[in-house]
């Protein structure tokens, strides 16, 4: 097992100050539906000193800010306020920003979020269904759409990557994206969010990430895992992440916390553990680069 000693680049993580700034799904009521389910706890400050004393004790070095689904009416802001976070605190060391690539202003939002130091990325979750039974290509906002590809296409001469969140079942999408677009890196968040655990889905999950794992300029960050109404287990989301690595390869991986989020199914030091008992079998080079390496040369950090 990796000792604590380890350095971490935690790959994916959010801080957010809900009070002072408005992201309307940590202010607005009713409270939105999540994937977790009752997501109150998390309606408040988090900040690098919060997060810190939730890592138990692992050697976390840097960090990967992702966007929060700030206001977005003020993409900018956030970027401007993270930017500030960092100064203060010395995380986050990458941002991954807000940009709807589908707005009318995409061309100079994309081009403003990549005049920022620490950008490397953006994210805009596509349409997508709620079920894999109800996915269809060509949906209005999704990774088919005219308009949302043309804002992907200003990317690259940024030297943006692309977070991308979005179930398993719309990776055939994800995959002929990557293909149309092979000089922009393209992220996979949460590993393509297996929810469903029965074999049959599984199945499916296992074979939707083959696919887009046949794109060389694909990766991804393993996070993600917890299931709605139970705590995060290592005899749940061990074998996910072993097969999640032996889909992409271990030099395309990054574990990542998905803090503070997760911290509603599972501590951070829980999550880390298993992630750890995961890749224990693996040499040390490999495992140090599923924990720092594989971040830092990814993010630029």
């Amino acid at each position: 097992m990796p000792s604590r000693s380890l350095p971490v680049v935690d790959a994916h993580q959010h801080f957010w100050e809900p009070q002072r700034n408005y992201h309307p799904w940590l202010r607005d009521e009713p409270m939105v539906p999540f994937r977790y389910g009752d997501y109150s706890a998390i309606r408040q400050r988090f900040l690098p000193p919060d997060y810190h004393a939730r890592t138990g004790g692992w050697n976390v070095v840097k960090t990967v800010y992702v966007e929060t689904e700030w206001d977005p009416r003020d993409p900018l802001g956030e970027t401007r306020y993270i930017h500030e976070v960092a100064a203060q605190y010395g995380w986050p060391n990458a941002v991954v920003a807000q940009a709807w690539l589908d707005r009318d202003d995409a061309a100079e939002l994309i081009a403003a979020q990549a005049a920022f130091p620490l950008v490397r990325s953006v994210r805009h979750k596509p349409s997508s269904a709620s079920r894999a039974e109800d996915a269809r290509r060509g949906a209005l906002g999704g990774m088919d759409d005219p308009r949302w590809r043309e804002g992907f296409a200003r990317l690259a001469p940024h030297g943006l990557m692309f977070d991308l969140q979005t179930p398993w079942w719309h990776l055939d999408a994800a995959a002929e994206l990557a293909a149309d677009f092979p000089d922009t890196t393209l992220v996979l968040n949460h590993t393509g969010l297996p929810s469903d655990r029965s074999a049959e889905g599984l199945a499916r999950w296992r074979a939707a990430m083959s696919l887009l794992a046949r794109m060389p300029n694909a990766v991804l960050k393993i996070s993600g895992l917890g299931l709605a109404d139970r705590p995060w287990r290592a005899e749940d989301n061990v074998p996910i992440v072993r097969d999640a690595i032996a889909i992409f390869g271990a030099e395309r991986c990054m574990f990542a916390s998905n803090f503070p989020v997760d911290g509603l199914v599972g501590g951070f030091d829980t999550i880390f553990d298993g992630f750890a008992q995961a890749v224990a079998p693996l040499p040390d080079a490999v495992q140090h680069g599923l924990f720092h390496d594989n971040a830092c040369r990814i993010y630029r950090i």
